[in-house]
C-alpha cells in the first residue's frame, strides 16, 4: 500500500467536497440543527442532551452512507475513478482515502455536538468513540452500495432505504415497544441507548452488537467487491 496515493485521495476529494456544495452540506447540517435545537430548547422539560444525542447518532448513520456511496457512483459514473485505477492507485488505497477523509470530518461534527451538549471531560471521550463506530459501520454500508450501484441515481435510491433503516429506528423505538425489540440487533440503536445513559459503563451486550455489525457489513462488502468490483 502506497500512503502517498491515499494522501492524494484524500486531498482530491478535499478539492472536490469544496466545490460540491451538496456533500458539503452533509457535514454541517446535522451538527448545526442540534446546535440551533439545543440552544433554543430553553426551559423545555427535555432529557439532557436530548436533541445532542438523537441528532448525532442520526448523523452518524445518515451522513457516511450517503456521502461515500455518492463519492464512488460518482467518480464510476464519470470515469474519474477508472482513470486513478491505470495510475496505478489501487482500491483498498482509493477506499482508505475516500474513508478517512470522511470519517475525520465526521468526527468533527461528532466532537462539535459533544461540545454544544456540554459533555463532561471524562464522557466526552465515549461519546466521541460510541459515535466513532457508527461513522465506521455506515462508511463500510456507503462502500458497499457504491460499489453495487451502477451510477449516482441508483447510489441514491439504494442510500435513502438504508439510511432510514439506520437512524429512524433509536427514534421511532422510543414510541414502540415492538420496534425497539427489532432495533436492538442495530448498531445505531446500540449508540443511542449508550450515550444516553452516558455515566453509566459501557454495556458488553451493546459492544458485542455494534462489534457483530461491523463484522456483518465487512463481510458483505468484501463479498461484493470480489462479485462486483470497485469498477463493475
Amino acid at each position: 500500500m502506497n500512503l502517498h496515493h491515499v494522501h492524494a485521495i484524500i486531498r482530491k476529494q478535499r478539492k472536490d467536497t469544496l466545490r460540491n456544495k451538496p456533500t458539503l452540506v452533509q457535514f454541517v447540517m446535522f451538527p448545526a440543527i442540534a446546535a440551533v435545537l439545543t440552544l433554543s430548547a430553553g426551559d423545555l422539560q427535555l432529557p439532557p442532551r436530548y436533541f445532542v444525542n438523537l441528532f448525532s447518532v442520526m448523523y452518524v448513520c445518515m451522513a457516511p452512507i450517503l456521502i461515500i456511496s455518492a463519492i464512488i457512483s460518482e467518480e464510476k459514473e464519470k470515469g474519474s475513478l477508472r482513470m486513478l485505477m491505470m495510475s496505478n492507485v489501487k482500491p483498498m488505497e482509493y477506499i482508505l482515502g475516500i474513508g478517512s477523509y470522511a470519517f475525520v470530518l465526521c468526527m468533527i461534527g461528532v466532537l462539535i455536538m459533544g461540545l454544544v451538549g456540554q459533555y463532561p471531560l471524562q464522557e466526552l471521550p465515549v461519546f466521541l468513540l460510541l459515535n466513532a463506530g457508527g461513522v465506521l459501520i455506515s462508511s463500510i454500508i456507503g462502500a458497499v452500495i457504491g460499489v453495487v450501484a451502477e451510477n449516482q441515481t441508483a447510489a441514491s435510491g439504494l442510500s435513502v432505504p438504508a439510511m432510514l433503516v439506520t437512524s429512524f429506528l433509536p427514534m421511532l423505538s422510543m414510541f414502540n415497544e415492538s420496534i425497539r425489540k427489532f432495533g436492538q440487533f442495530l448498531y445505531s440503536q446500540q449508540i443511542y441507548e449508550q450515550i444516553s445513559v452516558s455515566k453509566t459503563p459501557l454495556s458488553i451486550d451493546s459492544v458485542i452488537i455494534v462489534v457483530v455489525n461491523l463484522a456483518v457489513v465487512l463481510i458483505v462488502y468484501v463479498y461484493m467487491y470480489r462479485k462486483k468490483h470497485l469498477l463493475a
